[in-house]
């Protein structure tokens, strides 16, 4: 594949295989026997993810070898008009994907929730792109797969082989976080509100190379829901697995955690407070991860209740998301035609973070899911999204006064800043590290934009302007553009590649990408797209320079020389 025989489209899925194997350090490949690629939505991958399907078009080998799935689209293609979707060229966009996807040979189920098909156990080595996704298996099946991007994923759905690193090897798969429970946990919006908790304590002096992978002490016995809610919300912050006493399969031991918290009714109690909705209520979206047939009977119940008392939900504000897989099955079973009969929209292929609102209609929703309230809050959708429990999430569907007031608005800075360790530094700094076996010979000068938090690209940086928009973070306000970026890694949502290769095609990229961990929510797009690309450093380059500083970089035989040509002035 490398040397062109297979054609263009798996040559560079090949290389791309090969430099992610080479950053991680992996001595060989494994052979894998499924995968699930992200990047769907129009506004998820953007104009970086219709170039580049575009530039794979035409291949007649360039087909997927082994079974592979696809993420959720934008919309409903059959219900746009109850949507409601006021975006240029939206569904033509979206139908462009869509069909380059199934180009390549993949099965565009657009599901987020592959493991929810009615399937009653996964295995083997799979090659998976959605975070949500990625964490449940790992943690309740004997699927293992890393937490890919959704260019990582192709490129092995398209080869059939991915590096053996990260959690394909036991020893990896070990709890680094302790987490005490003393809530009561009894409602399914308190497990989400838990993982999304977990990654909020996250100290960049801890060692996570794979991500926080955290053992829970304390839980009861949790239905599939619940275990649902727990991983999609813990992925917000990275996390590929975890272990719950009594719920999944025994932790492994180990000598020591990286950190041990604990989580009491008074922290769950106080999340609920600050995610209450403090305005009236536009529209209500359950189903983030996509609905379990659970989920829906559980809303329908709800709903039931209050049609019994005559009312109805005005205007569609209950949007209810489902795979299609799902959908067929409520469709069988009477709870859709419950759900529609009340006045609730039931949409499938598509998910509620991925979706653009009509900013006429709607400018607070109430939710669920944190991990629905992670991304719509963020530059993906910018929308103030509150959160309840499903029974209050639908009284406000059918009631728009019980929050009544002005509508929220985010605000644009944090009052608890992101944790970061760095302090500005004097002393001379030259370190050596490595390339990538793409890219055999470059230098580059210029000045260094530097964190030691990692960057999420996915709704936290501006897919027009390349400026980091994250309130807390310590870059938060700062343009990536022409820089030397120096980051641990990326994190957050797997469609991160997509966003960077738009910056990069459009000019607002980085002029070179150093990472401190491995990266495959990076390095696909630094890969593919030529932009020098530098990792292995000897000494934490996050933390031994500054921004401001000019660096240069210098890559020969394989190894990248790193030096600071002169410091900046500390603010």
């Amino acid at each position: 594949m490398l040397d062109g025989s297979m054609g263009p489209t798996k040559q560079k899925a090949a290389r791309l295989v090969v430099d992610l194997a080479s950053t991680a350090g992996a001595s060989e490949f494994i052979q894998v026997g499924n995968a699930h690629v992200s990047g769907v939505s129009v506004i998820t991958g953007g104009h970086g993810l219709r170039r580049f399907l575009s530039d794979l078009s035409g291949d007649e080998q360039g087909v997927v070898s082994i079974p592979t799935t696809l993420n959720s689209a934008g919309c409903d293609h059959e219900k746009m008009d109850e949507m409601g979707i006021d975006y240029p060229d939206f569904m033509e966009q979206q139908f462009e994907i869509v069909h380059a996807y199934s180009e390549l040979g993949i099965d565009a189920t657009l599901s987020c929730t592959p493991y929810d098909r009615g399937i009653e156990s996964s295995e083997g080595i799979g090659s998976w792109a959605e975070s949500n996704a990625v964490c449940f298996s790992n943690s309740y099946t004997s699927l293992i797969t890393n937490r890919e991007s959704g260019l990582s994923a192709l490129a092995t759905a398209l080869t059939g082989w991915a590096p053996k690193w990260g959690l394909h090897i036991e020893s990896n798969r070990m709890p680094n976080i302790l987490v005490n429970v003393e809530a009561q946990m009894s409602n399914l919006t308190d497990w989400s509100i838990l993982g999304d908790w977990i990654g909020k304590q996250i100290l960049p002096t801890w060692d996570l190379p794979w991500g926080p992978m955290p053992r829970f002490v304390g839980l009861p016995r949790a239905s599939f829901e619940m275990q649902k809610a727990l991983t999609a919300s813990a992925a917000n912050y990275g996390c590929p697995m975890l272990w719950a006493d009594g719920i999944t399969s025994d932790a492994p031991e180990v000598e020591s955690y990286q950190g041990e918290v604990t989580f009491t009714e008074g922290d769950l109690e106080q999340r609920y407070r600050d995610l209450s909705p403090r305005g009236t209520v536009d529209l209500v979206v359950i189903g983030c991860p996509q609905a379990s047939v659970g989920e829906a009977r559980e809303t329908a119940a709800a709903v039931r209740a209050r049609m019994e008392l005559g009312e109805a939900i005005p205007d569609h504000r209950l949007w209810l998301f489902m795979s299609s897989h799902n959908y067929d099955l409520i469709s069988a079973d009477g709870t859709l035609d419950l759900l529609e009969e009340a006045g609730a929209l039931v949409l499938k292929d598509t998910c509620p973070e991925v979706t653009p609102y009509n900013r006429s209609k709607y400018n607070h929703l109430l939710t669920n899911s944190l991990k629905a309230e992670h991304y719509l809050t963020s530059g993906l959708n910018r929308i103030p999204t509150s959160v309840s429990t499903i029974i209050d999430c639908v009284a406000h569907a059918f009631d728009d006064s019980l929050a009544d007031g002005p509508t929220p608005e985010l605000d644009g800075h944090s009052t608890t800043p992101i944790h970061t360790a760095k302090t500005h530094q004097d002393a001379p700094f030259e370190s050596m590290g490595r390339g990538i076996p793409s890219q055999a010979q470059w230098e580059v000068s210029g000045k260094a934009l530097v964190t030691d938090v990692p960057i999420t690209y996915l709704g936290y940086v501006n897919r027009d302007t390349g400026v980091i928009e994250e309130p807390g973070h310590p870059l938060d306000g700062v343009p990536i553009k022409d820089t030397v970026l120096i980051y641990p890694k990326g994190s957050g949502s797997t469609v991160a590649p997509f966003v960077l290769m738009g910056l990069i095609y459009t000019g607002f990229g980085p002029m070179a990408i150093v990472n401190r961990d491995v990266c495959p929510l990076t390095l696909p797009a630094a890969s593919l797209l030529g932009v020098p690309y530098a990792h292995g450093f000897r000494d934490d380059p996050t933390i031994r320079v500054n921004t401001g500083d000019d660096v240069s970089l210098t890559l020969s035989d394989g190894e990248v020389s790193l030096r600071v040509e002169a410091r900046s002035t500390e603010d």
